[in-house]
């Protein structure tokens, strides 16, 4: 019984990990969050992340990943996007992301006093070239710091 142990036990151990690595997004080119602090974001807290684009023929979409606590007060949640191009070229973006409806009711999905949310905000968006795009995230409210935000992220995925 030992010895087909031993053959048993690295088999089970190699197909789980195979299983594992075939679970990723295969159209996902980064998909990242970053925690915000106890919870309070601030202006000059700005996330960031840089992502390396290989095919600038393919069109992408692009989406921002944000989890809030139930406590969170507002409704919606106004943030800038900078994008830097390879080249240096900058530009920013003010969007307007909606969390809740009138009545109160949260769209996002819920985790126990957590929501989640991936929101587009550049859809079937062909960058303008090959290269590292650096892009930061800064939330864009009256509230310095802005309480009750758990993590923001970003998500780009070629489209489908």
């Amino acid at each position: 019984m030992k010895p087909a142990l031993k053959i048993f036990y690295p088999a089970a151990c190699a197909l789980f990990i195979m299983l594992l690595g075939s679970c990723t997004d295969p159209n996902a080119v980064m998909d990242n969050n970053t925690a915000i602090a106890s919870h309070n974001w601030s202006y000059v807290n700005k996330v960031k992340f840089d992502c390396k684009i290989d095919d600038d023929k393919a069109a992408y979409n692009l989406y921002l990943n944000l989890r809030v606590t139930d406590n969170y007060k507002y409704s919606n949640l106004f943030v800038l996007i900078y994008q830097s191009t390879p080249g240096g070229k900058a530009k920013v973006t003010r969007y307007e992301l909606k969390l809740a409806g009138r009545d109160g009711e949260w769209f996002g999905k819920g985790s126990g006093n957590l929501y989640s949310y991936q929101m587009p905000f550049k859809t079937g968006y062909k960058f303008p070239a090959a290269g590292i795009y650096h892009f930061e995230i800064e939330q864009n409210m009256r509230d310095n710091p802005l309480h009750e935000v758990s993590d923001v992220g970003l998500r780009i995925e070629k489209a489908r």
